[in-house]
């Protein structure tokens, strides 16, 4: 009869088989540290539920960020029109992006549904609330608008997290491009509601009624049960530093943020730049009314919409499709994405003056590039930063890209293009997206330099750890006999061996070993 420990000791010390060995999406979460406590034999049309509900909630989001820029909402004279509108913005994003730390912090420790939950009613409240707003009290609709960001970070940080948790391997880079198709979607919808509202009822306040009421169904969520409970062990600061050593982290981040900057600016000024486009052109005259481009808002929401589906879904499979064959295979379909968005959009903005069709087509082709990201720098996040540090590095890409990015770019263009209210201004200050696009592609094909280490380290921090002598434990391994990419989930008993072993299951013992990994 062979000794338990010693066959236990080649099973322990064993490198893991060839078809367990990917990268990408297909090495996140194969192996969790002891803070995890999950159970993968939940029904998978639990997942899909889950995933549903957080993808209609970024959705509904998203088309309540951009109902602002839609529609002008106040009377503001010609001369402030820009820096004005762009109030309203930023007093959002200052909110969001300050409060996202916080709740990164929670989320890496506590039960994230709840905070989820909470953070859903709060802004949907809130968007009730600002709807019954008058014109002469401005000062609380910048207020309400502070509050929605504070909701909108306790969701932002944690609901990518959820669904790392819920899938593994390429089922994930799947979710996580559903999920991402929402920003786009929900952006191109808040422009169209605002626009509609505005033509149909006369009166804004209708889109954020209707916002409000489509919000409550994402409170749903609440009848769903937590599939994992995190318990982080270090503190905020000591993950904070970790996270910055982090090279693929930090580049990605920072690409991110050059990426935010880009949308936040043709999110608020396109469709005044396609308003003064046909001015010059001739094709539509001068007015002195408040909104003088909501057929444009429509149109350019329309072309968010196309552009972000088609950008999503098509990034994450050049992703899957060419982390096949090259291990960078991520930030490379990032870097090469934002190249030729920056070239779209500088393309876009020579052609204004003569063309306004061409000028929407490679408006649309920027747009499907830079959405072809979404999806593809999460996933890059997830595995390179360990499970429990993920809701923290979350939320310090978002203060870190809303901080440098979107919080600043529509001011930024707007304030260039106010020294002369033109066309010309205006499309001499766009030229700034162009050059950030750029140089955040050198961003990611640094990324790319480092992702591979970086993946290998975070896969060594979440290896289990077997417990030391005088305990019996039990790993089960569950491994796909027919699927070459399986979906491995472990978990440490202890107790008694069970006395049935099912196919598909390679269970590994430990009695009284010395402390080691698998």
């Amino acid at each position: 009869m062979q000794n338990p420990s010693a066959h236990e000791s080649t099973g322990l010390q064993s490198q893991p088989p060839p078809e367990e060995q990917n990268y990408g999406a297909t090495e996140a979460h194969e192996r969790q540290g002891p803070f995890v406590s999950v159970s993968r034999n939940r029904p998978a049309k639990r997942g899909y539920l889950t995933v549903g509900v957080l993808c209609y909630a970024n959705l509904i989001n998203f088309m309540d960020w951009f109902i602002v820029p839609g529609e002008s909402l106040f009377p503001l004279s010609k001369e402030k029109e820009n820096s004005r509108q762009f109030y309203l913005f930023l007093t959002f994003i200052l909110c969001y992006m300050v409060a996202a730390p916080f709740f990164g912090y929670l989320g890496d420790r506590y039960n994230r549904k709840i905070i989820l939950g909470a953070g859903i009613f709060f802004w949907s409240a809130v968007t009730l609330g600002t709807s019954f707003i008058s014109e002469s009290y401005h000062w609380m609709f910048f207020l309400s608008r502070g509050l929605v960001g504070i909701g909108t970070a306790s969701y932002s940080t944690v609901a990518p997290t959820i669904i790392a948790d819920q899938f593994d391997e390429g089922k994930r880079t799947t979710m996580l491009s559903v999920f991402y198709i929402c920003i786009p979607v929900g952006s191109g919808l808040g422009y169209v509601l605002a626009s509609s509202m505005a033509n149909v009822t006369g009166d804004w306040h209708w889109a954020f009624r209707v916002s409000y009421s489509l919000s409550l169904m994402g409170l749903s969520l609440a009848a769903e049960k937590p599939g994992v409970q995190r318990s982080a062990k270090t503190t905020w600061w000591q993950d904070v530093i970790s996270l910055g050593k982090n090279c693929s982290f930090v580049w990605s981040t920072l690409g991110l943020t050059a990426m935010a900057f880009v949308t936040g600016a043709l999110g608020m000024w396109v469709p005044m730049f396609l308003y003064r486009a046909q001015v010059v052109q001739g094709t539509v005259s001068p007015c002195a009314e408040k909104s003088c481009n909501s057929s444009n808002s429509l149109i350019f929401g329309g072309i968010t919409i196309g552009t972000g589906i088609l950008g999503v879904v098509a990034g994450a499979e050049a992703a899957r499709r060419l982390r096949k064959i090259n291990n960078r295979g991520d930030p490379l379909i990032c870097a090469t994405s934002m190249f030729v968005s920056a070239l779209c959009l500088f393309i876009a903005l020579m052609m204004a003056q003569r063309s306004i069709t061409s000028t929407f087509i490679f408006i649309a082709l920027g747009e499907l590039f830079l959405s072809a990201n979404w999806a593809v720098v999460t996933d890059i996040l997830l595995y390179v930063v360990t499970p429990r540090r993920q809701s923290t590095a979350i939320a310090l890409q978002i203060l870190v890209s809303h901080l440098l990015g979107d919080a600043g770019s529509p001011y930024l263009v707007g304030a260039v293009s106010e020294f002369s209210w033109s066309f010309r201004s205006l499309q001499y200050s766009f030229i700034i997206c162009v050059f950030v696009g750029v140089i955040g592609g050198g961003f990611f094909l640094l990324t790319s330099f480092y992702v591979e280490d970086d993946r290998k380290e975070a896969e060594k921090k979440g290896q289990i750890t077997i417990p030391p002598y005088g305990r019996k434990s039990c790993v089960l391994t569950f491994l796909d006999a027919f699927d070459c990419e399986s979906k491995i989930a472990a978990e440490l008993a202890y107790g008694s061996p069970p006395s049935i072993c099912k196919t598909g299951m390679s269970i590994l013992w430990s009695w009284g070993a010395p402390e080691g990994r698998v």
